[in-house]
């Protein structure tokens, strides 16, 4: 295996954690973001209560995204093993 090569297969593994994380990470943002603007506009100040909204967002995330998640991780790893059988020659 060459430098460059393994540089573009590091690349491309960024890049996809990236994409399978990033619809994850924005919705516990947005609704971190809700719950700190209703502490402050109600002057509750607990710290546990963003705990349950983002629990409950992360798993309808991950019921939504489901179909997708399999198909793009099916997807990638179907294209690891034809880079690693090419490697081999």
């Amino acid at each position: 295996m060459t430098p460059e090569a393994a540089i573009d297969i590091l690349k491309e593994v960024i890049i996809f954690a990236l994409m399978v994380c990033s619809p994850f990470l924005i919705a516990m943002l947005v609704v971190g973001l809700i719950t700190s603007i209703f502490q402050s506009a109600t002057s509750i100040q607990e710290q546990t209560l963003t705990f349950g909204p983002k629990l409950v967002a992360g798993g309808l995330m991950f019921v939504l995204l489901a179909p997708w998640l399999v198909r793009v991780m099916s997807e990638f790893t179907i294209n690891c093993f034809a880079r690693m059988a090419s490697l081999g020659n």
